[in-house]
């Protein structure tokens, strides 16, 4: 009986919603893919669709797409997309379910993607169990950059970095990626299927479902290995590509269901999350040191950059600057730069103190530049905001140095913590400064961060002099007139 004589057996073709209407190109391509006649990624991209329609999951569903053929996905899916780096897919879903825990997250990525440059990603994201779905598209080759031999290339398949075929004993073997997980305990759901002929197109279609399906219900890692057909770079016709799928790719990497298990109590069962405050050890409730007043925060933003030699203290001195300010209730952050050496190579980092949430951990145009060497300052001092303030560890500044269009506080911090007993404490010495001048924290708020953190009583008394002798010397300064506070900063 035809469809047209009964309704009940209508079968409709059309496209998912979960495709946009129009592909973003150019005018006369908008009803064309990016991909070849052929190319499997269109059959991934409908399946996936197909079942992020079927499941509900479309206003719930993060796409993550890195370098590679797969960077094109954010062109059709109607969903959230994330564009990554090469190989990056699995580290940044990690954080995208991590943060919204309620979102379907999928990494999408290619062999020369996932398998080379983003080995340790999928691995160690697999080994932690994270509940994301990953989509891996297999077709034994770089597609997208010419031809190159990628992790999965089969033996004696030649490629341009392997014109005489893949050798084992030049190039190894192909990497089995879903074998290689397979071994790890926390994976809860592993299969290998082909897009080689209907029958099996039908059986990664369920194998797709099925890996939503676990992350919809609160499961932990899924992973689904797709054989796909290159016809362009294999220099085949559409179908004898499909063919080679399953004459070729399949005896080398056999379609299984590798990992199909219930999750076990640790997998299921996710301890409470903690605030901020509780991660580093204190509550405003339960932290008798804590300073119960907090001082009215004059700036929105604060970005301060921290600069000397490796064993100055410096990256501590920001990360005291930033527990401070989630002490007092600011939005922090804190970013570190420094070489390979342990001592006496260079160091900086970043600190943004702020009442509003921050978008980057960058100062590029610091307010306060607190430079511990004359390295430091002559690199970073032209950064340094119009009216800001940079405090300087010497007693002045050098003689050809040009002073830039900002407050200067020159203060010989080390020499101060050598006569109270540790030169190491010159970082206090210069904290206790920049509260002093900037008022941004309270002085207070930096004792019980650091009797919190230096256990040794000697120690934590020669800081508790350094922080006051820093401030002291603000103090008198301003008696004298010698500095004046940077705009923006005061009352």
């Amino acid at each position: 009986m035809g469809a047209e004589k009964n309704p009940e057996f209508e079968i409709i073709h059309e496209k998912s919603p979960a495709f946009y209407n129009l592909y973003e190109r150019k005018s006369e391509l908008k009803h064309q893919t990016h991909y070849c006649p052929g190319c499997g990624h269109g059959v991934a991209h409908k399946l996936i669709a197909e079942a992020i329609t079927d499941l509900g999951l479309q206003d719930r569903t993060l796409l993550v797409s890195p370098v590679g053929c797969s960077v094109f996905a954010y062109y059709y899916f109607d969903v959230g997309n994330v564009q990554v780096a090469h190989g990056r897919a699995p580290a940044a879903a990690t954080g995208l379910k991590r943060t919204c825990p309620d979102k379907i997250v999928v990494a999408y990525q290619g062999d020369g993607d996932l398998a080379a440059i983003g080995t340790a990603e999928i691995i160690h994201a697999a080994n932690r169990g994270e509940h994301i779905t990953c989509i891996f598209v297999n077709n034994a080759i770089y597609g997208m950059t010419g031809g190159q031999m990628a992790p999965t290339t089969l033996v004696g398949q030649k490629s341009t970095t392997s014109p005489w075929g893949r050798r084992p004993n030049n190039e190894g073997f192909p990497v089995h990626m879903s074998e290689l997980l397979a071994t790890l305990e926390a994976p809860v759901y592993i299969e290998r299927v082909a897009l080689s002929d209907n029958k099996n197109i039908m059986r990664a279609r369920r194998a797709v479902r099925r890996a939503l399906e676990l992350q919809r219900d609160g499961v932990g890692f899924s992973f689904v290995e797709i054989l796909s057909p290159c016809p362009t770079i294999w220099n085949m016709d559409p179908v004898d590509a499909r063919r080679w799928v399953a004459e070729k790719m399949i005896p080398v990497f056999p379609l299984n269901v590798f990992r199909d298990k219930k999750p076990t109590p640790f997998e299921v069962v996710n301890p409470p999350r903690k605030t901020p405050a509780e991660v580093v050890g204190f509550t405003d409730k339960t932290d008798s040191a804590a300073p119960q007043k907090k001082r009215p925060h004059h700036a929105p933003k604060l970005g301060i950059k921290i600069a000397g030699f490796g064993g100055q203290g410096v990256l501590l001195l920001g990360q005291l600057l930033a527990e401070m300010g989630m002490r007092e209730g600011l939005e922090v952050s804190w970013l570190p730069s420094y070489g390979p050496e342990m001592r006496s190579g260079s160091a900086h980092c970043h600190v943004c103190l702020s009442q509003q949430r921050i978008g980057s951990p960058l100062v590029s145009r610091p307010d306060v530049l607190i430079a511990m060497n004359e390295i430091s300052l002559r690199k970073f001092a032209p950064q340094v905001t119009a009216g800001g303030l940079i405090i300087y560890n010497r007693d002045r500044l050098p003689e050809d140095f040009a002073v830039p269009q900002a407050r200067v506080v020159c203060l010989p911090a080390a020499e101060m913590a050598d006569q109270l007993g540790s030169t190491k404490a010159a970082n206090i010495v210069l904290l206790g400064a920049l509260l002093e001048q900037t008022e941004c924290l309270l002085p207070a708020t930096a004792m019980a961060v650091l009797e919190g953190k230096v256990k040794n009583p000697s120690l934590l008394e020669v800081d508790r002099k350094a922080l006051d002798a820093g401030i002291h010397f603000i103090d008198q300064q301003a008696h004298v007139g010698a500095v004046t506070q940077p705009d923006g900063f005061a009352d």
